[in-house]
């Protein structure tokens, strides 16, 4: 089990700055894929109240299992490679991961057989190297439940300095700079409890 600590500044944009901003850094793209997450709660959200985070994300036929909880300063994540069967087995089943994560999530007085999949979201990612910082810089475009919206993202050891390049990006972009303090999957399941 990996554990580290996540600190990203991240925007959400239209999706006219989204294609401006692609268009700008097109020549510095390092990377770019597709990444399904799934997350995972019990149906009445008990590990959201707690601020808590769970998902399994696909990306290039790896699967991870990842918790998040809040920090001061960012969010600890705990990370699980999980085998195709085992994604298999719960996304059909519910059968939760026998791993690490499962005595976490008791310790917090949640039943893992509570636990399901309330909604997925996918994400284009395109990654840019952005003056050899060190700090990663993202552009993403995010689908789910019929809602798709574009979001940039710096993630660094230093959350003052990822917001300060990313708002040198976006004034160098000519994009309208606000704090997005709505994580992914907060934004995904405020769409499936308004439904």
């Amino acid at each position: 089990m990996a554990t580290n600590i996540e600190i990203e500044a991240k925007v959400l944009i239209t999706e006219k700055e989204y294609n401006h901003v692609l268009s700008y850094y097109k020549n510095h793209v390092i990377n770019e894929y597709d990444q399904i997450n799934y997350y995972i709660d019990s149906e009445n959200l008990s590990l959201k109240k707690m601020g808590i985070g769970l998902r399994i994300r696909e990306k290039g036929g790896i699967y991870t299992l990842t918790l998040k909880a809040p920090l001061a300063e960012g969010l600890l994540e705990k990370d699980e490679n999980l085998s195709k069967e085992v994604f298999n087995a719960f996304i059909k089943s519910n059968k939760f991961p026998e791993c690490y994560t499962v005595d976490f999530i008791k310790m917090l007085g949640v039943d893992p057989k509570t636990l399901k999949v309330i909604t997925t979201l996918t994400t284009h990612r395109v990654e840019v190297n952005y003056n050899d910082s060190g700090y990663e810089f993202s552009i993403d475009k995010n689908s789910y439940n019929n809602k798709v919206d574009y979001e940039l993202e710096v993630a660094g050891p230093s959350l003052n300095r990822a917001k300060e390049m990313l708002k040198e990006i976006c004034v160098s972009t000519n994009t309208f700079y606000k704090d997005n303090l709505k994580s992914k999957e907060t934004r995904a399941l405020e769409t499936v409890e308004s439904k």
